[in-house]
Parts: structure tokens; C-alpha cells; sequence
């Protein structure tokens, strides 16, 4: 039985390498030049793990060793079964992070594809606030901001691509503050969640940011 190992965003890192590679291929004729970048390639996605089984990294480096774009998908599909899901998590544990907003409206669950998750995110439009949940440690962080719609391309802070952003405003309170001492953090992101779940490599940024606003 294959015992999950891959995070979505590490997943990412290999298919982003992929790609790269077989771009290398199609346009390269210098050997040399694509031994390096193969070996590049692997390295990549290696260090993108902080700990792997001997096994585990000879899986992962076996792309260095592809030619053709079938070679490359049928690579990612065997490494499908290896991914690591979301936690699980119930719409009840939802609700519980967010225990001001009393109608809040969770996403349906059932329609969603975990391991090609980092983190969940939805919008309420009639109040125009986003909300994300990102496990943490062994627990769930729960934070809410409003969304405002740039209209302009720009780089979203959780995954560095250039896409339609939104800034995302969350407000939150000083260590050792009073009760009314608010202050707001922003950032902009990416407008389109999935997409973004889908190019996150690194979750420092996204981190960084939600442990500086969890009240």
C-alpha cells in the first residue's frame, strides 16, 4: 500500500519541473546542457522534501531520466497515489474557527479534491470576506478579510505567479493591546483560489502571513 508523502505544494514543485524539463528537451541539443538541467530538475524537487525514504528519493529522481511528454505524465500519475491530503475536516470545525460569524456559509466539502490543496479559501460575495483554513502544526487557523478586486495582473503572495490579484485585508489586534485596538494587514493574492492551490511551490509566504494575523 503507498503511504502518502507528497504535499500539494511539493507536487507542484514536480510538475513544474516537468514541464521545464521537457521544454529543455524539445528546444536543447547540447548534451551537456541537458544533463545539467536533468540533474537540476532533480535536485529541485528533492529539497523541496525535508525528509525522504531511500525509496522516496529514487522515485522522485527517476525524472531524470524522461524524454517524451508520455514519459513525464505517466511519471506524475504513479505519483498520484503518493499525495497527501488536506486534513480531514468538517464543516462543524469550520464553523468553530470562525465562532463570530454565526450564519457563516462553508463551502460543500464533498466537492472538493484534497490533495491538491494547501489551503482551503472560499468568499461569501454578500459581505465580500474571504476565509481560509490552514493546518498548522496538527491544528486547523482559521482567518477572515475582506476582498477587494484590483482589476490589475501583479504577483499573488502565497503562490508567485502573475495573475488577477485581490487585496486581502485582515484585521487583527497588537500583543498586550486593549480590546478595541485593531489594526489591518494586507496583502494581494491571488482572485481565483484553485488556481493558485494549483501553482503554490512553498508555503512560507502563505504562512508567514497567516500566523502574523491569527488573532
Amino acid at each position: 500500500m503507498s503511504t502518502p508523502f507528497i504535499r500539494n505544494h511539493q507536487y507542484n514543485v514536480i510538475k513544474k519541473q516537468s514541464e521545464f524539463l521537457l521544454k529543455t528537451l524539445r528546444t536543447v541539443a547540447d548534451r551537456r546542457v541537458l544533463e545539467t538541467v536533468r540533474f537540476r530538475a532533480a535536485t529541485i524537487i528533492t529539497e523541496a522534501f525535508h525528509y525522504l525514504t531511500e525509496d522516496q528519493q529514487q522515485m522522485l529522481e527517476q525524472i531524470s531520466s524522461y524524454e517524451t511528454a508520455y514519459d513525464f505524465q505517466r511519471y506524475l500519475d504513479a505519483l498520484e497515489p503518493y499525495l497527501e491530503s488536506f486534513p480531514l475536516i468538517t464543516p462543524k470545525q469550520i464553523q468553530k474557527l470562525f465562532p463570530k460569524n454565526k450564519k457563516l456559509k462553508v463551502p460543500n466539502l464533498s466537492f472538493i479534491d484534497f490533495r491538491y490543496v494547501t489551503y482551503l479559501s472560499w468568499v461569501d460575495i454578500s459581505t465580500n470576506k474571504l476565509f481560509i483554513v490552514y493546518p498548522f502544526e496538527g491544528q486547523f487557523i482559521g482567518i477572515e478579510g475582506r476582498i477587494t478586486p484590483t482589476n490589475k495582473k501583479g504577483y499573488c503572495l502565497f503562490c508567485n505567479r502573475q495573475h488577477e490579484l485581490a487585496f486581502f485585508s485582515v484585521k487583527t489586534k497588537p500583543a498586550n493591546s486593549s480590546p478595541d485596538d485593531y489594526y489591518a494587514v494586507g496583502q494581494y493574492i491571488c482572485m481565483e483560489n484553485h488556481g493558485c492551490n494549483q501553482s503554490i511551490t512553498d508555503t512560507r509566504s502563505l504562512e508567514k502571513f497567516i500566523l502574523s494575523v491569527r488573532k
